[in-house]
């Protein structure tokens, strides 16, 4: 493993200013999204809309620092025979690849998840490497309910997160260490807090014991909210001074950078929360974004699946990138939303 590179990679990966795009989507979960602009998810449109948004060149080149690619799409070439992996790269950003293999029943512990893919996985991490990929990605996902998440669940998903970046890091690749606590539930916000420093700190103790570099990773959490089902409403503040307080308990220095994931939060939600964490200031990390559905609903439903609608879904695309590359920078305001419309 030479440490330095893959510190040069992550340090990258959280440039100020850029972000991540998460266009890992399985196919099922693409599908889904697809049905609701009506497209037929097959090879090739799922091939056209991802080179779609790879050849938007203001927003990939100005905006996005990294890509986080599904196992279809990293092998898949563009239209006039280009593999997508470089247009990733000719736009300047970082192509990386999701291999987790989704989540299975945890044995023992009812309704709750554990992830799989070890297996084989330092054999697809040479192959990915070989394509391209520079760093990798894994998702944990912890359940909030009566009774949940148990200690085996969080004990579990921390030690499977933990050997998978150790894995990568043999591999010469920049683990992703993704691990969700989910706002599917009607907790409030405490709850969710509590929970996330559970799930941070067993994480953080999982990684030192499996002797992972944290100069060389990168972690994606979610943010502290309460429960889509609580009824709850929460100020931007609120969540901003919460997350920020759990990761300064739980997050080392020695981390390059902390890109969020959206979990589910409307696309300004996901922007005005970033943003008012970087207005706070005063962290030992770069804060950023590495936001699926926050970046990518507007341009799907500007694309529709038509030819004559890709410079619409472009133009979509570049201004989602632009306004949460300006939150990760605490220079985003609403009245830029308002401008764009």
């Amino acid at each position: 493993m030479n440490l330095s590179d893959l510190n040069k990679v992550a340090l990258a990966m959280v440039t100020p200013g850029k972000g991540l795009l998460a266009a890992d989507e399985s196919s099922g979960t693409i599908k889904k999204r697809f049905d609701a602009i009506k497209v037929d998810s097959t090879e090739e449109t799922r091939r056209d809309y991802r080179e779609m948004l790879f050849r938007s060149s203001e927003a990939m080149s100005r905006y996005i620092s990294a890509v986080i690619l599904y196992d279809e799409t990293i092998w898949q070439n563009a239209r006039d025979g280009t593999p997508l992996v470089k247009l990733i790269e000719q736009s300047g950003a970082i192509p990386g690849i999701k291999v987790d293999e989704g989540t299975q029943p945890l044995a023992a512990c009812p309704g709750e998840l554990v992830t799989a893919g070890l297996d084989k996985l330092a054999e697809r991490l040479t192959k990915y490497f070989e394509r391209g990929a520079r760093f990798a990605k894994w998702r944990a996902v912890i359940d909030i309910a009566e009774n949940i998440p148990s200690m085996t669940a969080v004990h579990v998903n921390a030690h499977a997160l933990a050997r998978y970046a150790a894995a990568c890091q043999a591999a010469q690749i920049v683990p992703i260490v993704e691990p969700e606590v989910l706002m599917d539930g009607d907790h409030d916000i405490d709850r969710c807090f509590e929970v996330t420093q559970r799930v941070l700190s067993k994480t953080f103790r999982e990684l030192f014991v499996q002797r992972v570099a944290l100069e060389g990773m990168i972690l994606k959490p979610n943010m502290v909210v309460p429960g889509k089902k609580s009824g709850k409403q929460v100020s931007v503040e609120e969540v901003a001074e919460k997350t920020i307080k759990l990761l300064k308990r739980c997050v080392p220095a020695a981390v390059p950078g902390i890109a969020f994931l959206s979990g589910g939060q409307s696309d300004e939600e996901a922007t005005a929360h970033l943003n008012a964490m970087n207005r706070i200031g005063g962290l030992p990390w770069p804060l950023t974004f590495s936001y699926g559905r926050a970046l990518q609903a507007a341009p799907q439903k500007a694309w529709a699946g038509r030819p004559e609608n890709v410079a619409a879904g472009q133009r979509a695309f570049t201004h989602r990138a632009r306004m949460n590359a300006l939150a990760s920078r605490g220079e985003w305001a609403n009245e830029l939303e308002k401008k764009a419309a």
